[in-house]
């Protein structure tokens, strides 16, 4: 039978032809296994990329070996190709020891620094940031690697897919755009995703290269690949790549193809890219039946041997206390001391000081947002910084919050640390997903860190309406994996940014806009820490335990110097996520009545938590019921008179009353 491909060896060596061949055949003969394997119920789910192996095989043996890939989960050639164990894969599979996630996370959800390998994440579009951030890491080290990510036809509908196209052509960062178009988006056409001719197509808006590929063909993506990757190399810049295949069986097995009419089915079959590619060995006489089947034998042998690895490996013995240690990676606290040193500045002075002299520390630390190089910041917190420490390290980021907090992940997978201000906290819904979905659960999946801190700049008081003004630290306070800082003096602030950037954690660190220029106090001029998840008890009493944070605390202050009450514990939380609890029960088991002050809104809020905390560990100590003291359950208004009536600040002072009184 003669190949129905067309395939041209140009100068490839007979032994790297015999080389894609088997490259390519290992993951076929693995799939025709997990295929079996499934049926028996001894796997529990498998999403086939029979069909497209030569993809992922090509791109794969077109990189080298220390350049990072981040594949998808029909890309089996990857892992192959870049020799990991088959007893790991298998195991990782199984959910065993001996994969990569502990058996947290299935198939190919997980990577491994070993094999760079950054395994897909399910929402897809992010993981296409992430390789901007891996690439940004790689021009700034100026090593000439380059980063290849794939994705589907239907990952680029999502708008991540855009976001991280525009930051890659803006920045020239050298990154491969591996889209495999295989027809179908689970059951939807590409006709029903997108209007132009090719997805290649869509490179043009984003004034990027692109090229079509015969994704069936392995010499064809090997040799094209190897050309722009060694081009890349020499001169940092994105490439898209639209790689033409399909999808043989389902989106995964349960699914089926009963959508995908059958003569469809039939012609690209007949591209079947393995056994096309075998046809022109046999024909060039580089492969014979003899060695084909000898290959066969010696696939299958490896494949049963892996297995028998993995079914003997022991099964997950659940340890509650390792399951809840590796949710952040292990981090020792090094205490450094304020210098008696000190000046009187505001809390946006301290912000700017404390970032400056990190900047200072970590050659490594790169600041990004919208705004923050020349203009240095719409707070001017980072003014001066592009002059100081070069636009490599303080970058002007495009309007795309998504792809900038996935840039930073991307970053720090490859060896950085990154401070990503979120120009207004409102905005962070924009880069929700990459936050809580990727950041937040990188650590528990595969041990990867991520050293990243997200500044917010949050709060009411300075009237700018319902979308610039929340503090929305409750949409992360309740995600495991995130640590959520939230300090209300200058002191602290200072302090708290030194350990949140030193902290290979995520941390979400806000920042009040309208204690920016209004707190002053006596700062260290050193760079000192303040360690994380510890409370301050900032006055001193027995008669009440009030708890505060942000801007509230200085409410809490106010209040108690206008009513002249004294006698009143006042707890700091400066750190809401890991929360203080023994700062907190210990105060109110002596005072044994509690108020908990937040300016977001009541419901779903951290007091809602604390006070049930209070209640379930100092229940026989509360001489009263635990009180909360929130914002109405509206939006923002805009309006001050509105918003003050919106504040809890103007039901604090009667609530202070009735609980002394009670």
């Amino acid at each position: 039978m003669a190949s129905k491909i067309k395939f041209i060896a140009n100068s490839i060596a007979k032994e790297q032809l015999l080389h894609l061949y088997k490259e390519m055949l290992l993951p076929r003969l693995i799939e025709e296994k997990m295929l079996i394997l499934l049926r028996q119920g001894k796997i529990s789910k498998w999403f086939s990329g029979i069909g497209q192996e030569a993809i992922a095989v090509g791109v794969t043996a077109a990189l080298y070996d220390d350049e990072y890939i981040l594949p998808m989960h029909r890309n089996l050639g990857v892992f192959t190709t870049r020799k990991i164990p088959l007893y790991r894969l298998f195991s990782q599979w199984q959910g065993k020891l001996n994969g990569f996630t502990k058996g947290r996370d299935r198939s190919f959800h997980f990577g491994t620094q070993e094999f760079h390998i950054v395994g897909m994440i399910s929402h897809l579009g992010p993981q296409l940031g992430v390789a901007d951030g891996i690439a940004l890491a790689n021009k700034i080290k100026q090593n000439g690697k380059v980063c290849a990510v794939f994705t589907g036809e239907g990952g680029t509908s999502e708008g991540d897919f855009h976001e991280a196209l525009n930051v890659a052509s803006v920045w020239d960062l050298p990154v491969l755009f591996c889209v495999e178009n295989n027809g179908y988006g689970l059951s939807t056409p590409t006709s029903e995703q997108f209007k132009c001719n090719h997805i290649a197509d869509k490179g043009i808006g984003y004034g990027m290269e692109s090229y079509v590929i015969d994704g069936n063909n392995i010499l064809e993506v090997y040799a094209k690949v190897s050309e722009i990757a060694e081009s890349i190399r020499k001169k940092p810049r994105p490439v898209l790549l639209e790689f033409k295949t399909f999808r043989m069986r389902g989106h995964e097995e349960a699914s089926g193809t009963k959508y995908v009419p059958q003569d469809l089915l039939d012609s690209w079959a007949d591209k079947d890219p393995l056994e096309n590619f075998k046809e022109f060995l046999l024909e060039e006489g580089v492969l014979s039946e003899t060695l084909d089947a000898s290959f066969r034998t010696e696939i299958t042998s490896e494949i049963n041997t892996n297995l028998d690895i993995a079914y003997n490996e022991e099964e997950i013995t659940p340890n509650l206390e390792e399951e809840l240690k590796d949710v952040y990676k292990d981090y020792s606290y090094k205490e450094i001391v304020p210098s008696l040193d000190k000046k009187k500045i505001r809390f946006v002075d301290a912000i700017s000081e404390g970032l400056e002299q990190a900047m200072e520390k970590n050659g490594n630390l790169i600041i990004m947002g919208q705004d923050v190089a020349a203009y240095g910041g719409v707070f001017k917190i980072t003014d001066g910084f592009l002059e100081k420490f070069g636009k490599e390290r303080v970058r002007n980021t495009p309007i795309c919050e998504s792809a900038i907090v996935s840039a930073a992940y991307g970053l720090s997978v490859n060896g950085f640390k990154a401070v990503m201000e979120m120009q207004f906290a409102d905005f962070v819904s924009s880069g929700f997903n990459p936050i809580v979905n990727l950041l937040a659960k990188s650590h528990y999946r595969w041990q990867q860190k991520a050293d990243i801190v997200v500044r917010m700049p949050c709060g009411a008081g300075v009237n700018a309406g319902p979308f610039h003004s929340q503090t929305n630290e409750a949409w992360f306070t309740k995600t495991p994996g995130l640590i959520v800082v939230y300090p209300a003096f200058p002191s602290d602030a200072k302090g708290l940014l030194a350990s949140a950037i030193e902290n290979p954690n995520p941390v979400m660190f806000f920042e009040h806009k309208a204690l920016y220029r209004s707190v002053y106090q006596e700062v260290s001029t050193n760079s000192y820490t303040t360690e994380i998840g510890k409370a301050a008890v900032v006055k001193q009493g027995d008669a009440l335990t009030i708890i505060s944070y942000g801007a509230a605390i200085h409410w809490v202050l106010e209040s108690l110097e206008k009513q002249q009450i004294e006698n009143i514990d006042v707890i700091d939380l400066r750190t809401l996520q890991p929360l203080d609890v023994a700062t907190i029960y210990s105060s109110v088991k002596k005072t044994g009545k509690a108020i908990i002050v937040q300016e977001d809104s009541m419901f779903g809020g951290l007091a809602s938590d604390i006070s049930a905390l209070i209640s379930e560990n100092c229940f026989e100590y509360l001489d009263a019921p635990v009180a909360r003291i929130a914002s109405l359950e509206t939006p923002i208004p805009f309006q001050a008179e509105l918003e003050n009536q919106y504040l809890g600040k103007s039901r604090l002072d009667k609530a202070i009353e009735v609980l002394l009184n009670y």
